[in-house]
């Protein structure tokens, strides 16, 4: 794994110095990561690059994850979707297996940190064992809870405001809560195997490996197979632009153990992509980062045609290589595709089609945004501001009366 002294060849050695002041602020309390999967999805990707620079900090840094059965993850899918405000018919019954799953879970887990970060809607009932252990708990919502099924949210609520403090990703995620809350973006790590250069060798071998032409331009969404993602509209909108533009289309990504759906969106993908050779539909393994990665750095244009989005990691991971990205204009997209500098936000297939036809056409235009995308991504969405930002988190806990903390 990257040490401090690879990140600061980065960010520089400011920014590590001032990471060290705040841990050694931190001291001796240690950080307990609670979520619902281990792999696929982007909070499992930060935590696996989060954990070990904590760590190295000296910070005792854990990750725990919930265990839950099939009918478990139907019913938090069901939530998620409701929650980014979907219509969902969710029933007593769901709310019950919700119920039955968490009490599962307080009786198996083991609670050992002193401040303890729980992220997301699925493990958040875990606050029932405050009271018998007391700790500090924080929860994370990554997730667009802008506009939410009030059911849904009225349900999670409660549990919620037991908390000590919450987190969003951004100011029109916050919801009206008696607790406080703070926001943090997420962000990528730029040494992960998904970010860091690459010899383009390997890419161009990757490239042939899908049977993809480097002669000709590659327009590719990264993502899960989630209907959010919408990647049918990422289709409807290629097949616009190939009137124009003879060019190529890859749609890639995998699952993760907590979406029941992924399967059947990628049998409708598949589908709809079926009649033209040159649209590449690659169901991915976990732990292709490798292959992400050049699979990026290959194409001309990156796409995030998300209908709901948390945050969107893709989008600064394609920044991060200096290339322009067409993003739905929802949730985190926003903060990170400066609409005009760093690429465009969308609202329809049609408007995609017509921002990705003009950057097909323009290469300056596309080195420009690439450039401008990469110096975002630098100064706002690197894992180093964001381990910096929980550590700050977990001394403003101490100091819920101060406006402000000095770090002598």
């Amino acid at each position: 794994m990257p040490t401090l002294q690879d990140y600061q060849e980065i960010v520089g050695p400011e920014v590590i110095d001032e990471m060290k002041v705040v841990a050694a602020r931190v001291g001796s309390r240690s950080l307990q990561n609670i979520n619902s999967t281990p792999v696929g999805g982007g909070v499992a990707e930060i935590l696996t690059r989060f954990i070990p620079l904590l760590r190295e900090l000296g910070i005792d840094a854990t990750w725990d994850v919930i265990k839950g059965n099939q009918a478990f993850f139907n019913v938090t899918k069901a939530f998620h979707n409701a929650l980014h405000g979907k219509q969902e018919e969710i029933s007593e019954e769901m709310l019950e297996v919700f119920r039955e799953t968490t009490e599962a879970n307080l009786r198996e887990m083991n609670l050992t940190g002193d401040v303890i970060l729980v992220h997301d809607p699925q493990p958040a009932g875990l606050i029932a064992k405050k009271k018998e252990i007391g700790r500090q708990w924080i929860w994370r919502c990554h997730i667009d809870i802008s506009s939410p099924d009030r059911r849904v949210w009225n349900f999670l609520r409660p549990w919620v405001e037991q908390y000590d403090a919450s987190i969003f990703s951004m100011p029109d995620f916050a919801q009206e809560l008696s607790i406080p809350q703070y926001l943090v973006a997420p962000s990528i790590d730029p040494l992960s195997d998904k970010n860091k250069e690459l010899e383009q060798g390997y890419i161009d071998s990757v490239l042939e490996k899908y049977h993809l032409d480097p002669g000709r331009p590659i327009v590719t969404q990264i993502s899960r197979f989630d209907r959010l993602k919408d990647p049918l509209g990422v289709i409807a909108a290629y097949r616009m632009v190939r009137r124009r533009h003879d060019c190529q289309l890859v749609l890639a990504g995998g699952g993760a153990t907590d979406d029941p759906e992924g399967a059947e969106v990628l049998r409708e993908v598949q589908q709809a992509a079926a009649d033209d050779p040159d649209i590449r539909v690659l169901e991915l393994p976990p732990f292709s980062d490798l292959e992400i990665n050049a699979l990026v750095r290959g194409s001309t244009v990156i796409m995030q045609k998300s209908i709901k989005e948390g945050f969107g990691l893709t989008v600064s991971e394609a920044l991060w290589k200096r290339k322009p990205v067409i993003g739905g204009a929802v949730g985190g997209i926003r903060i990170q595709v400066i609409n005009g500098v760093t690429g465009y936000l969308v609202h329809s297939p049609e408007g995609a089609a017509n921002r990705l036809s003009r950057l097909l056409g323009d290469r300056a235009l596309r080195k420009a945004m690439g450039e401008n995308g990469y110096l975002h991504v630098k100064q706002n969405f690197l894992l180093t501001r964001h381990v910096k930002d929980y550590m700050l988190l977990m001394i403003a806990l101490d100091h819920t009366q101060e406006d402000i903390v000095h770090l002598d």
